[in-house]
């Protein structure tokens, strides 16, 4: 796999599609970063490390729902393997003016973009979420 970041947000996309309450993915430090992003900004209810079937650490992520609609309506992987994207810390981009959020790798760690604005650095803007 080529791009767990993204293999990830799909797996969230397509769960939240069929309207599933869990979903389960394989674990790594920067995907367990991303969903400490997500959880932060209110987009799933949180996730927990597990042990997958086939005996490997995975993360078992829970979605979030409101009023039977998944609160994500919208996720975009922006810097891809073939195409890195980095910003500064005034170019990060301001997803659905101010709804929605961008999240950022930066030498501080992965933030959020109005986070990454108040420590005043910017990186590489991993994915967007509506």
């Amino acid at each position: 796999m080529n791009d767990p970041i993204a293999d990830m947000l799909t797996r969230i996309r397509n769960s939240q599609m069929r309207g599933k309450s869990t979903v389960m993915t394989p674990a790594s430090k920067l995907r367990a970063w991303v969903l400490d992003v997500l959880a932060d900004e209110g987009y799933i209810r949180g996730y927990e490390a597990k042990t997958g079937a086939d005996g490997h650490p995975a993360i078992e992520i829970s979605l979030k729902y409101y009023e039977g609609e998944p609160v994500i309506r919208e996720v975009k992987r922006v810097s891809k393997p073939g195409r890195r994207v980095y910003m500064g810390v005034n170019d990060i981009p301001v997803v659905r003016q101010g709804l929605g959020v961008s999240i950022v790798s930066t030498p501080k760690g992965v933030m959020s973009d109005a986070n990454a604005r108040a420590a005043n650095v910017g990186g590489e803007v991993l994915c967007t979420v509506f």
